[in-house]
């Protein structure tokens, strides 16, 4: 299992980084941290992956699965718990700025951008019909 961070502005926009492998759009995601809650380690891989500082809600609101490829060659299916977490500001300097590129998009447009379906789906449902922020 791995946790993600669902970074959403005041106006409803999502943030989507880029992976360092492969360069497609993604949320900000590693694994479980010691001493931390999920929703805690979500907000960490938000800061060392995005630059994002914010306040992260304990309850996720969703959940995803990918494929990680190993080292090895093969891949192993892993389920993404996503937690929520209100961006306040984003720093121009972090972890991995030099590796990722991040960019701010309506929620419909970030699920069109994302390959995993049940993030596109999770994506989808914080727009309205319009194309609004719920």
């Amino acid at each position: 299992m791995q946790v993600a961070a669902l970074c959403r502005d005041e106006s409803g926009k999502v943030l989507l980084i880029t992976s360092r492998g492969t360069g497609r759009w993604i949320v900000p995601k590693g694994w479980p941290m010691p001493g931390r809650s999920l929703a805690e380690a979500a907000k960490q891989e938000a800061w060392e992956e995005a630059g994002v500082c914010g306040r992260v809600e304990e309850g996720h609101i969703g959940t995803y699965t990918y494929d990680k490829v190993q080292d090895a060659g093969y891949s192993i299916p892993i389920e993404v718990r996503v937690y929520p977490l209100a961006v306040k500001k984003l720093a121009m300097e972090f972890p991995e700025s030099e590796q990722r590129e991040r960019k701010w998009f309506m929620p419909d447009k970030a699920a069109e951008l994302v390959d995993e379906a049940g993030l596109k789906k999770l994506l989808r449902s914080l727009a309205v019909p319009d194309g609004s922020p719920v």
